[in-house]
């Protein structure tokens, strides 16, 4: 359901000219190829069809957005081993048809899988990167957005970490329109309270969790992140996002989601925004997190 609301989102902003959907199922991706198409005359006239692996020869961009759907009640890390044995075969293939296309890692748990993926495919740091915090770092904006009454896309603030349990709303580093939060909050007469970012901070980190209870997966807004990050790649826009990619943390390394610089290439360096001294502890602790699950798993 991501791939597919990714190749949905893909056609309706005019993200690609060409897009092939691959599924080991292979009727399912011929009826949303065929379905998708049905929505170009509306939109672009992109081509988008389905096929096996050899179709993804010359793609600039590869979404990885395989594997098994997080359940209602469980956690993104419960899903690492079933996931890491699929990606095996996946990234494999991927290889032999398309070395020298950006990888992008959708997958739960996205940082662990980023990481794997990157071992797998041994390819230069920047060409692997996950989809990280942005569906994180986008309900955070939008949740202060609706609370200050301003449009999240004047709202600046990231989700950091993991994307998951452990993520790590940057609350010191928010500013809208240029204008730290606390003070923006103050001048339009709607103070952030403890309630408040108790509030949002649910409404950021359980916000999968009550999705999957509802209707069984999320794929609308992490569909959209990864048609940014499709256009911000085919555009070398050089667009500061919430991805997941190789980090030092407390001088050690790891792979999780920080603002990095993305462009035709792939990402840049992980870039740190000043924080708080208890968001700085949080950030090892995920950080943490994130080591001993790459650590549990052999490939």
């Amino acid at each position: 359901m991501v791939g597919a609301h990714a190749a949905y989102a893909l056609v309706l902003t005019r993200s690609a000219s060409e897009v092939v959907l691959v599924d080991v199922n292979a009727a399912v991706a011929q009826a949303h190829a065929e379905d998708i198409l049905h929505a170009t005359p509306f939109s672009a006239p992109t081509r988008i069809y389905a096929g096996d692996y050899p179709a993804i020869a010359g793609a600039d961009v590869v979404l990885l957005c395989c594997g098994v759907g997080q359940k209602s009640g469980e956690n993104r890390m419960q899903l690492l081993t079933r996931n890491a044995t699929i990606f095996t075969g996946v990234i494999r293939q991927v290889l032999v048809h398309a070395p020298q296309a950006v990888l992008v890692v959708a997958s739960n748990p996205v940082d662990v899988m980023t990481e794997l993926v990157r071992r797998m495919a041994a390819l230069p740091d920047g060409r692997v990167l996950g989809s990280g915090t942005m569906l994180d770092s986008a309900r955070f904006r939008t949740l202060i957005g609706e609370h200050v009454g301003v449009s999240p896309l004047s709202v600046h603030g990231y989700v950091l970490g993991e994307h998951g349990d452990s993520e790590v709303l940057a609350w010191s580093s928010v500013a809208i329109g240029g204008i730290p939060l606390e003070e923006y909050a103050r001048q339009s007469g709607r103070p952030i309270t403890d309630a408040i970012r108790t509030n949002i901070d649910a409404g950021v980190r359980k916000a999968a969790y009550r999705i999957i209870a509802g209707k069984g997966h999320t794929a609308q807004g992490i569909g959209a992140a990864l048609a940014r990050i499709v256009r911000v790649i085919r555009d070398d826009e050089d667009a500061v996002l919430a991805l997941s990619g190789p980090s030092i943390i407390d001088g050690l390394p790891v792979t999780l989601a920080m603002p990095r610089v993305l462009g035709r290439a792939g990402i840049g360096q992980a870039l740190v925004p000043p924080l708080a001294p208890d968001e700085t502890s949080a950030l090892l602790r995920s950080a943490t997190v994130l080591r001993e699950a790459v650590a549990s798993v052999t490939l």
